[in-house]
């Protein structure tokens, strides 16, 4: 199980590094160069994260291991927000974790 989430928490660095590292490392250079690049980055994220969701599957329902790669994508994307492209964490970034806690209560709650 515990296994399954790092997975996850892996592939979601790589994810948020293929859709949004781009904008900072290759914002001038060719779009095609920008493509390549984010689907050589993916490749590595779908590496972690087809095994992730395999082993998640044994433990936890199918809406709950989407519920947890949520509150997991957005817990890296702050962190990659603030300390790679240097943009200041808002009140905002609460606000929506709050929601997200909401959403896993609902998930999990029949569990």
């Amino acid at each position: 199980m515990y296994q399954s989430i790092g997975l996850l928490v892996l592939s979601n660095v790589f994810m948020t590094f293929a859709w949004y590292g781009h904008l900072k490392d290759h914002k001038s250079s060719a779009l095609w160069i920008a493509i390549m690049v984010s689907w050589g980055i993916a490749f590595f994220e779908y590496c972690l994260q087809v095994p992730a969701n395999r082993m998640g599957s044994d433990h936890f329902s199918l809406p709950q291991l989407k519920i947890i790669q949520e509150v997991i994508t957005m817990i890296v994307f702050a962190g990659f927000t603030v300390m790679y492209m240097k943009q200041p964490i808002k009140l905002d970034f609460l606000w929506a974790g709050l929601c997200m806690v909401g959403a896993v209560y609902f998930m999990f709650r029949s569990a």
